[in-house]
């Protein structure tokens, strides 16, 4: 369905596509991190969560970068409007990777973020949520009535809830993607006075239907660039299983969290993979319509949510287009 812009509303968030030199080391953070294989192939690796979609994450194998950011349309003619557009680089075309489907690739003019609108990949049957038992000796486990409820192991991702970019164009970026893609704001914030904008969280427009406080956040920095990708788990109890699971490892680099985000409602908890991507486990308690109204406001203190600028400084620079197509 077509915006009142030249785009289109988009049904919801596909994947990140990154690039990685060691698509073994990948899967085994991916895996830690709570998804499970999808597909491999000797170039790319396909990680799905429990849900429908058949991935929710891409790593091909290649220099360390960020590739694009996906996002489904609601019906093939969405994709031949998109494919009309001046910032089209495709036409409509076959996606040749496990999956299927149909895509038409954009690039975004203040950075050169490159954006797949796909359609009609296939979907999965859904998958249990199962946890491990403990895997003490004979000895230990002869006192220990019901192992079942003794919880270990990853969290259990079921979807992708959104990305985030830096940008050191802020609002024409935001506008961009607003009248592209037909996105909502939900929160912008300021430092200092009301036009020195620093950030936007924009949401999905879906209607009646409640959807996440972002399906993407955009915020200023000098460099422009991929800073995570946030994976909505089970519920509160599964987050800090995982957040325990990743903790005991100790193979990874904890960014931040568990904590809380007041604009948003949000419970959150970062890491990095082996080549310093970010990815978020995320629990969203709050939801938002289409009527819900939008917020401009001063940018919170680093107390309330937990800021860094290691954190905000932890980009994953673009690197080109070249798989797939």
């Amino acid at each position: 369905m077509a915006t009142k812009s030249t785009g289109i509303r988009i049904l919801d968030i596909a994947y990140p596509r990154l690039r990685v030199p060691d698509l073994d080391r990948a899967e085994q953070f991916l895996t830690d991190f709570g998804m499970v294989r999808a597909e491999r192939t000797a170039d790319a690796l396909y990680m799905r969560g429990t849900g429908l979609s058949h991935h929710i994450h891409i790593t091909e194998r290649g220099e360390p970068g960020f590739v694009s950011l996906a996002y489904y349309a609601r019906s093939e003619e969405d994709l031949h409007i998109v494919a009309r557009l001046p910032d089209a680089i495709s036409g409509v075309h076959d996606i040749d990777e496990p999956g299927g489907g149909k895509r038409v690739l954009l690039k975004e003019p203040n950075n050169g973020f490159i954006i797949e609108i796909v359609f009609g990949i296939e979907s999965l049957p859904e998958l249990p949520v199962t946890y491990r038992s403990p895997n003490w000796d004979a000895e230990v486990m002869r006192t220990i009535g019901n192992a079942s409820r003794l919880r270990f192991g990853p969290a259990h991702i079921r979807r992708i809830s959104h990305g985030v970019l830096a940008t050191p164009k802020l609002r024409p970026t935001l506008d961009w993607f607003r009248d592209t893609l037909g996105l909502l704001c939900t929160d912008e914030f300021y430092v200092g006075s009301r036009d020195n904008l620093v950030g936007g969280f924009y949401r999905l427009d879906r209607g009646d239907e409640p959807v996440d406080h972002h399906v993407l956040n955009c915020y200023r920095n000098e460099r422009a660039g991929f800073q995570h990708a946030s994976f909505v788990i089970e519920d509160v109890e599964d987050l800090l299983i995982g957040h325990s699971h990743l903790t005991r490892l100790n193979k990874y680099q904890h960014v931040r969290g568990v904590g809380y985000h007041p604009p948003g409602g949000q419970i959150y908890d970062y890491w990095l993979n082996p080549y310093q991507q970010m990815h978020e486990l995320y629990m969203p308690t709050q939801r938002f319509r289409r009527d819900d109204p939008s917020n401009l406001m001063p940018f919170p203190g680093a107390a309330a949510i937990n800021r860094t600028e290691a954190f905000a400084d932890n980009i994953t620079s673009i690197v080109p287009f070249g798989r797939g197509g």
